[in-house]
């Protein structure tokens, strides 16, 4: 079972570069960059590095986390699909972990729990509950680097073209599809966003966003109240 890794990308010069190292030597397989129309660096870092590594590719898409993941789908070969945030590191042996996870022909897809990158108690605090959440309710967020079996995903349309929530409203039709994988293996991903706006305004806001999404707001209102920090 080959892994195609999609990494969505907007001005990440501050973390691509680790990623994609951590990530190639993984040898997990395809490794697919979509930029979104970065200002930065983050374009020429990821021409050094696909031009050295074999089976790693740099696509251009319009800017949009959805939209560029499902460019990345389309221009990738492999029997799963992994979508990986560019400040997100996959564990060790994610392959042999993917490949032991689809062993069971009734799992669709799944997704990682994740650590943060710092050590502080609010980060342990954060973390515990995602996973816990994740793991109650069966809805995974990007965070948790959502993979899927390429064919239901192709079936289910892939990410639905919305400025926001497009993670929560995959694994909600992921979870109609079939049984999701809810691994207990760990992404480490960084705590930045959470650092720069504090985390209790960010837990707020981010419970406030998702209430209102669940009371049926949409997503491109949501997005004008959501602040993405780089």
């Amino acid at each position: 079972m080959t892994i195609s890794v999609i990494i969505p990308t907007l001005n990440e010069e501050a973390v691509l570069a680790q990623t994609l190292a951590h990530t190639s030597a993984l040898q997990v397989g395809e490794l697919i960059v979509v930029d979104g129309g970065s200002t930065d660096s983050t374009v020429p870092t990821a021409q050094v590095f696909c031009a050295n590594v074999l089976n790693a590719h740099l696509i251009t898409a319009p800017r949009g986390r959805a939209r560029q993941m499902n460019e990345g789908a389309k221009a990738s070969q492999g029997d799963v699909l992994l979508f990986l945030h560019a400040d997100t590191q996959l564990p060790e042996h994610t392959g042999r972990i993917i490949d032991s996870a689809f062993a069971d022909p009734a799992v669709v897809g799944g997704r990682f729990d994740v650590r943060f990158d710092s050590a502080s108690v609010w980060s342990r605090i954060i973390s515990a509950f995602m996973n816990r959440r994740s793991r109650l309710t069966g809805i995974s967020t990007g965070d948790q680097a959502l993979f899927v079996r390429r064919q239901v995903f192709e079936q289910l349309g892939g990410f639905a073209d919305i400025p926001l929530m497009e993670d929560i409203d995959f694994s909600r039709r992921l979870k109609r599809a079939g049984r999701i994988a809810a691994l207990r293996d760990t992404v480490i991903t960084s705590f930045r966003r959470w650092e720069a706006q504090g985390p209790l305004r960010t837990i707020l806001l981010m419970w406030t966003l998702r209430f209102l999404y669940w009371l049926g707001v949409r997503p491109h209102r949501l997005a004008q109240a959501y602040r993405v920090v780089r």
